[in-house]
Order: structure tokens, then sequence, then C-alpha cells
């Protein structure tokens, strides 16, 4: 007998479950699968929308299935439509239509909403957002965006965090003259410190993108821009609010299921409800930091192990952040605020604001423990392989911190680049794919990004291991070439 999983909300992480399932069930033999989804498009890539954004991508080249995966995979999706309430005694959902939906499991999957600060004037009466101000969350936020900047307007950001700073950029690259809002001392302040912060602030302002820090809107004037609390005006026609998220627990905490925070859940995903789990934006495991996505597809691969009778335990992601902003090479990954001073900690950095530069590296135990990566891709590159595979690192820390120490080791010979990468170093992190599945994907014929990208995903998150990608590609077909002439050689 098959069971029936319905997946609330068909955003990134649903989308991806109901992929992960039907992967290691192709026949829908063991699992049958009803999505609801309350956004009227196939899902798409939320990471990529400040290309969007920008004009540099299509609201179609984000898709994540085609509009007829999901029929040909045996995957019934409700598209536009919404769950509004879980009856866990009844075993079923209910949605904004009035149908109802039964299920053996349930998974929400219902993400996270945008947050609008209590600012006066953001919104109207009947709470929905004041004309001339968007969110930015949805490919819909996209084209209001859009709409509203078109013909050079004057864009006000409010947050400085990721999501603004990405609005920000891409905004900036379509000719409008963009002011960044943050209230703290310094951008990103989740992700970075006090330096790195102000020498991304002078990258950005070098960008075209004015920054205001310490500062906060205290009322929005229709036509004219944002009050500041100081008295200061930001002229604006529009104002993008990505002020931050809030998990979409509603339905949750109606339920009467566990919630702080997140629908909390355990190492299976399940929720306090053992027929009810839980992953991406949503959910709150110890072992993840929420609003990314490859502990959502980690999370996904995980559940759909489980629901078509295997395990696969979650314990949490390493995780990377990185800003998807042209001009700007960032990453961030574990501790990034610990002191000089830490006595349990190395701590090195360099700072070259002039050349919109810094790096700073934390060891703890001989492991990588935290670092920043701002315009030294190298760096970057290079502590993220040790991160990942928790590997000590050299007696040369300040190599490390400037890109020339990479780790090697099973097989994999010393010479930089595609050929000097282990097999199993973490290529596409999003994705989870390895060096060793781009092999074995380009050896059954995927010869180009493309191919690749289709073959195993990656690419396909952030987009910030294109070029990797493309340089194993060319180490790959250097390589054959070299071993057909070789062999011609010999047979010569």
């Amino acid at each position: 007998m098959r069971t029936r999983v319905v997946i609330a909300g068909y955003g990134m992480a649903g989308a991806r479950l109901a992929e992960e399932i039907r992967r290691r069930d192709p026949a829908g033999e063991r699992v049958a699968i009803v999505a609801v989804g309350d956004e009227p498009h196939p899902p798409y890539n939320r990471v990529l929308l400040s290309n969007v954004l920008a004009g540099a991508m299509s609201a179609e080249s984000v898709r994540l299935q085609e509009e007829g995966w999901a029929a040909a995979h045996g995957v019934e999706v409700r598209r536009g439509r919404a769950v509004v309430s879980v009856d866990r005694a009844g075993r079923g959902v209910a949605l904004d239509d009035g149908t109802w939906v039964g299920y053996d499991v349930l998974v929400l999957a219902t993400g996270a909403r945008a947050w609008v600060p209590p600012v006066e004037g953001l919104t109207g009466d009947d709470g929905g957002l004041a004309p001339g101000v968007a969110t930015f969350r949805t490919l819909d936020d996209c084209a209001a965006i859009a709409a509203g900047a078109r013909g050079g307007a004057r864009v006000a950001v409010l947050g400085g965090g990721l999501l603004g700073l990405e609005a920000a950029r891409g905004l900036a690259a379509r000719g409008n003259a963009v002011t960044v809002v943050h209230p703290n001392g310094h951008l990103m302040e989740r992700q970075l410190d006090h330096g790195a912060g102000h020498v991304l602030a002078r990258v950005l302002r070098g960008l075209g993108v004015r920054v205001l820090l310490n500062s906060r809107a205290a009322r929005y004037l229709p036509g004219d821009g944002l009050k500041l609390d100081d008295g200061r005006l930001v002229a604006a026609d529009l104002v993008v609010v990505a002020a931050g998220v809030r998990p979409q627990t509603a339905q949750a905490s109606a339920a009467g299921l566990a919630v702080d925070g997140g629908v909390l859940v355990d190492d299976d995903l399940r929720t306090s409800d053992p027929l009810i789990h839980a992953i991406g934006d949503c959910a709150r495991h110890p072992g993840t930091v929420p609003g990314l996505v490859q502990p959502a597809w980690e999370q996904a691969a995980a559940l759909a192990a489980l629901l078509t009778g295997g395990r696969s335990p979650y314990r949490g992601t390493k995780v990377v952040t990185r800003l998807k902003a042209s001009g700007v090479d960032l990453a961030a990954l574990g501790d990034v605020h610990a002191a000089p001073d830490d006595p349990r900690a190395e701590v090195l950095w360099l700072s070259e604001p002039s050349r919109g530069r810094y790096a700073k590296l934390v060891v703890r135990d001989e492991r990588v423990a935290g670092a920043i990566a701002l315009g030294v891709p190298d760096a970057a590159a290079a502590i993220t392989q040790f991160y990942d595979r928790g590997l000590p690192v050299p007696p040369d820390r300040l190599a490390l911190l400037l890109g020339r120490a990479m780790p090697y080791g099973e097989g994999a010979a010393p010479g930089g680049g595609a050929a000097g990468l282990p097999g199993t170093s973490v290529v596409c992190r999003c994705n989870a794919v390895s060096k060793d599945k781009l092999v074995a994907a380009w050896r059954s014929g995927a010869r180009d990004l493309t191919a690749l990208a289709s073959a195993t995903r990656a690419t396909t998150g952030c987009g910030t291991c294109t070029d990797t990608v493309c340089g194993i590609a060319r180490w790959l077909a250097q390589s054959e070439k070299a071993e057909a002439a070789g062999t011609a050689h010999a047979q010569s």
C-alpha cells in the first residue's frame, strides 16, 4: 500500500523533496505525492532573484522544474492554493478554496514570509503594503520592484543584510540611484565582523550604492521617501523592504505542534506529531541556520530517504554564506566574530579597504572554525575546502589566509586548480555535488556546463560554483585529449 504524502508548500524545499522522493521511487510504487503551493508559478530558485531583478536572468531561467515535470513524475500539484489548517485527528488539511486533502504523512514546507518593520506609512489600514513599497522575497515581488524602478527611479532599500544588499546591487545594475538604510553599525552583522562590514560598505559605494549606517526609518512619505529618526530625508520613489523574514508557522501553531522560532524538528525532521515533518525555512533544527538553501535541500534528501523506506538522519549543515551580487565576491562561514584576544582560538586577519579586500581566519583545535573572505576568491576556495572536510590546517596559517594552501589527499596531487582538487571535494555546496560526481557525469556524456548542471544540479543553487565546474570540464577535456594523443603516439 502506498503512503500518501502531502507537502504543504511547493517552493525550493517542497519541490526538492518531491524530486528526491521520485529519485528513490521513480514509478510512485511506494509514495503518492500531493503538493500544495500558494504561488501561481512553477517552483523557482529564490537564491537567483537578485539576478532577475538586475535583468541578468529571466523568470523562466530560474525555474527549478519544467512546466510538465510534476505530471510526468506522478506528482499532483495544486498551484495557487494554500493550506489554512491542519486536522491532526482526521489526518487532513483544509485549503483556502474549501477543499480537504487527506494524508498519511504531512510535510510542512511553508517557508518564511517577508517581515515589514513597524515604520509609519509602510502599510495601509488594511495591513497591505502602501503604494510605492515592495518586499523582496518572491518572483511577484521582483516584478513589482522592476515596475516601480523603471525610468531610473530613486530607490531606498530598508535593510543591509544579505537580501537587502542583493536587491540594492541588482537595482544599481539597472541604473537606479539606490540608498541602503541599515539600523546597525555595519552591514550583514550576522555574517560579518565590524571590519569586514565596513570594507563591504566601501565596495558597494564604489559600485554606486549609497550606504547609511546607524540609521533608522521613522516614517514613509509617499512620493518623497523615507524620513529617518534623526530628521534626515532619504529621497525615494520606491522603498524596498528587506528587513528579514519570519518562519510561516501559523498552521503548525494552530494545530498544536511545538513551535519556537520555527517548527521544532528532530534528526528525522519529525515534529512533535510523528506523522508530521517540517523542512526548510519554517523548520527549526538545532544543527542548522535558517534562511539558506543548502540546509533545506539536505533536509529534503534526508526526509525522502525516510519516506521511501530508508533512513539518513539529518545532523545539521556546515553553512557557507555567499553574497550573490555582481562585482562582490564574499563568503563567510562558522564563527566570524571571534576576537584576536580569544584565548581559545588563533585569529588572523588582513584588511585592505582601498582594494576592497578583507580576509579573516579563525582556527580552533587545528581546524577552521570560522572565516570571512571578501575580494579574495582563492582564499575563500581554500578555506572552504578545509572547513567542509574538517581537515587540520597547515602550520603556515598565513598561506591559508592568502589562498596559497590547498588541501590535498585521497590521490590528488599538488598542482592547484581542478587537477589538484580531491575527488570528494564538494564543488557545489547548494546541491552537495562533489568533483567525483561531476567527473562521472562528464564521462557519461555531460560534456558542457548546461549538461553537467542538468545531470548533477551543480550551479543551479547560488551559482557561485560555475567557474569551478567549468574548470573541471576543461581539465577533463584536456586530459582526454592528452590521453588520446598518447594512445595514438604509442600505436604509431
